[in-house]
């Protein structure tokens, strides 16, 4: 009984570190907002998936297995709001100076994002379902899940931002600028797509 920790945790790396709504989430808002003004909002984002894993790891499961309707609309509802970020995201403009900007999203904005991402709800599901031993005790199971996806968003989720902010210094107020950043909604709406179809 247990969790396989290592192979989880290749599994965790490769889908924390790349590109998904929370990733184009944190580099749109490093770009629009600078990387200091953009921590709280990184802070929220990762423990925000902490509100789906200990649920899921104590029952969840079981609910969708009876009540698969609950995740199906959830599912939709998910979709919408990636989508509607998406479109926040097309319509930024970047400015490196940041002055006169309104506020940067913060922790609790943050919060929301991964229990409204697909992706998040895919990757938590693969891993108690992929890589737990039957029998496993849920708190060990959970616990271990938890901290080990904790661990790689610390890592890669303010990578993403100091990405964004390092992209704005270069496009802003120029034409790539705009190309950019429906580039950045487009990649949003593309990998809900991929874990949704």
């Amino acid at each position: 009984m247990g969790v396989a920790i290592a192979s989880f945790s290749v599994f965790a790396a490769s889908q924390v570190g790349t590109p998904g709504p929370a990733n184009m989430a944190l580099l749109a808002t490093g770009a629009r907002y600078g990387f200091r003004a953009a921590l709280p909002f990184v802070a929220g984002v990762a423990l925000g998936k902490q509100l789906i894993i200990w649920p899921v790891g104590f029952g969840l499961m079981g609910l969708a297995a009876r009540m698969p309707w609950v995740f199906e609309l959830l599912k939709w509802v998910s979709v919408a709001y990636i989508c509607w970020l998406a479109w926040k995201v097309a319509q930024l403009r970047l400015d490196p100076d940041r002055a006169g900007l309104d506020t940067a999203p913060g922790f609790f904005a943050g919060l929301w994002i991964h229990p409204l991402n697909p992706k998040a709800w895919a990757m938590i599901v693969a891993g108690f379902t992929g890589f737990v031993t039957p029998g496993t005790p849920a708190l060990q199971a959970t616990a271990t899940i938890a901290i080990s996806l904790l661990a790689c968003q610390a890592l890669f989720h303010p990578i993403w931002t100091l990405a964004g902010d390092r992209i704005a210094r270069l496009v802003a107020g120029r034409p790539a600028e705009r190309y950019l950043m429906r580039t950045l909604a487009a990649l949003t709406v593309a990998s809900v797509m991929v874990v949704v179809f």
